[in-house]
């Protein structure tokens, strides 16, 4: 019985990682709500700020922002990637950087080089490897988005943006859709074009400003940029405790189908083991 009591080794082993993969979708289910709450709570913000934002633009007003300045002579492009910090969540991180990796080809193939911030350990992983310029990147996040954390790294590239070093800043994170859908972007942050409005409108808008258009005009771009910025991160982190919880599900019935499978091959094992036994008593019997 030496197979047998090997593959009962084997199905205690399964049994222990499924119990291990049901502990882990449960506690992605219940980070996932509160990770939704977050970003459902913050989505009307962002919105607003980003709306505002664009219709400045189509404004006209007697001060323009250099956010909203197109700098065709800058040589760079700047990435803000925002993955997981942990894995075991399908091919959520996968898919943003492939998307993020096809930009970086293609802008290489027409000679404009990139520098990359790296928001998760799988991002500034992943670029390091592949010895992208990596001007600064920000880990452990937890599970709670920090705005402190984050505007720092990302300073740089709205500096050297605003320097005229850039000619444009993406966003690349993964935006949720639903528990079963989440969908990779590369948006285009800077410059901010007008297009960028939800709604068409038929008309112009027009603003008076207190104390004075520079004041709130360079409040507005920092809030713009932090609610921006601070939305993609709740949203990859809703999507990253959904894909998790996804995945361990789908590990944890994995694992019961296994199960199943060997302990169909254990009974046939021990069945034949028994018939064998039983056939060799009964030739001995004879044989006497």
């Amino acid at each position: 019985m030496a197979a047998g009591k090997e593959i009962r080794g084997k199905i205690k082993s399964v049994e222990n990682t499924k119990k291990i993969t049901k502990a882990m979708e449960m506690v992605a289910a219940s980070k996932m709500r509160k990770a939704q709450e977050r970003m459902r709570s913050a989505r009307p913000y962002a919105e607003r700020v980003r709306n505002i934002a664009a219709n400045l633009a189509k404004a006209n007003p007697e001060y323009v922002h250099p956010f909203m300045i197109a700098n065709p002579a800058g040589k760079k492009v700047g990435f803000i990637v925002v993955s997981t910090d942990k894995g075991l969540c399908g091919g959520l991180n996968t898919n943003v950087l492939r998307a993020v990796t096809n930009k970086l080809k293609e802008l290489e193939g027409q000679g404009v080089k990139s520098d990359v911030v790296a928001i998760g350990n799988k991002a500034f992983g992943f670029f390091n490897r592949i010895n992208a310029n990596v001007v600064s990147h920000v880990v452990g996040m937890g599970d709670l988005p920090v705005l402190e954390k984050l505007i720092g790294p990302v300073k740089v590239l709205l500096d050297a943006y605003q320097a005229g070093e850039l000619s444009a800043v993406y966003l690349c994170y993964t935006r949720f859709i639903n528990t079963m859908k989440q969908e990779p972007l590369v948006e285009q942050l800077l410059p901010l074009n007008a297009s960028t409005l939800q709604a068409e409108t038929t008309h112009q808008w027009d603003y008076i400003y207190e104390p004075d258009p520079v004041v709130v005009i360079d409040e507005l771009m920092v809030r713009y940029v932090e609610a921006l910025v601070y939305q993609a991160v709740a949203e990859n982190m809703a999507s990253e405790q959904s894909a998790r919880m996804v995945a361990m599900k789908s590990a944890t019935d994995n694992a019961g189908d296994v199960i199943k499978e060997l302990k169909l091959v254990y009974n046939k094992t021990r069945q034949a083991a028994i018939t064998k036994e039983l056939s060799e008593i009964v030739a001995g019997a004879a044989a006497v």
